[in-house]
């Protein structure tokens, strides 16, 4: 079994920032080399325990759903073979888990969009009946379908930071209202055919959330990763039942593990026993066999 990888230690090219999953890459002037790591995160905070093979999962599902969902939206990859920019005693280190990409100006805020009542989408509309400001029909149990699919954007945090939900109006204030109002509607027409064809694969994505960048002529792509189970909330549609959360292809079971142990959610975080990592890699390749065949 290939050893997990923590952090990447690229010498041959300069090094540009490690985020809560991903190490980044100079390649030139114009483009980034991305490594997708094993590292994952809960709660805005890194764990010590890395999931093997997790951060190939991330590259495998990323490109499919790069290349499935292309005709709505262009996406950062290039198709340079990542192998080809590093040393060859560095290739193990991006075999599988890397992309050669545009560097472009992510935007500064993660389009968030929610298909179902879930999460801390589903403790706001218990306390407020809202989801993040919008309103909603009363009487919705957890995990129902909504109406319509929501968009509800977010601040992005750094490393140890936490995200924060913010109103459609702030948004506009931050990237100013036309690209908001791009970034929507290209967001929910991404997810409506995102969960249009998972549902044929029998999983519900229940949110996700996307980003994005822009080059200098100001053209908008869709950048990072795409529809993971880092960044989506995965439901096995023969599971699902409203009234309750069901079990998920995601890190939720990693979440649900550390809100049972006494830990404040701040670094550094609680390392995870054997079964819970093991539990954990397995969602996810089983996400990536459900969904990509």
């Amino acid at each position: 079994m290939t050893p997990a990888l923590f952090e990447s230690n690229i010498k041959s090219l300069p090094f540009l920032h490690r985020g809560k999953v991903r190490d980044l890459y100079a390649v030139g002037e114009d483009k980034l080399l991305v490594i997708q790591t094993d590292r994952l995160s809960a709660f805005d905070v890194v764990l010590p325990t890395p999931v093997p093979g997790k951060g190939r999962v991330l590259t495998a599902l990323s490109q499919f759903w790069f290349d499935k969902l292309a005709p709505l939206i262009p996406h950062h990859l290039t198709g340079i073979d990542p192998a080809s920019v590093v040393a060859p005693e560095e290739r193990p280190q991006v075999q599988g888990r890397a992309f050669v990409v545009r560097r472009l100006e992510p935007l500064p805020i993660e389009a968030v969009v929610r298909g179902y009542l879930a999460g801390s989408g589903w403790k706001d509309y218990r306390s407020t009946g809202r989801v993040c400001g919008i309103p909603l029909p009363a009487g919705l149990q957890e995990a129902d379908k909504l109406p319509e699919p929501l968009f509800t954007p977010a601040t992005k945090a750094p490393a140890g930071a936490h995200d924060e939900n913010i109103s459609f109006d702030e948004m506009a204030r931050r990237v100013g209202r036309e690209r908001a109002e791009q970034v929507r509607a290209v967001a929910l027409r991404l997810y409506t055919e995102a969960a249009r064809y998972a549902e044929t694969r029998g999983i519900i994505i229940a949110d996700t959330k996307f980003e994005f960048g822009v080059d200098l002529a100001g053209k908008l792509y869709l950048i990072d990763e795409v529809l993971t189970p880092d960044s989506s909330r995965f439901w096995p549609r023969d599971q699902y039942r409203p009234g309750a959360s069901p079990p998920s292809f995601d890190k939720q079971f990693v979440r649900d593990w550390l809100e049972a142990q006494p830990w404040d959610k701040k670094a550094p975080a609680p390392a995870l026993p054997p079964d819970v990592l093991a539990k954990t890699e397995e969602k996810y390749q089983e996400a990536l066999r459900r969904l990509t065949g």
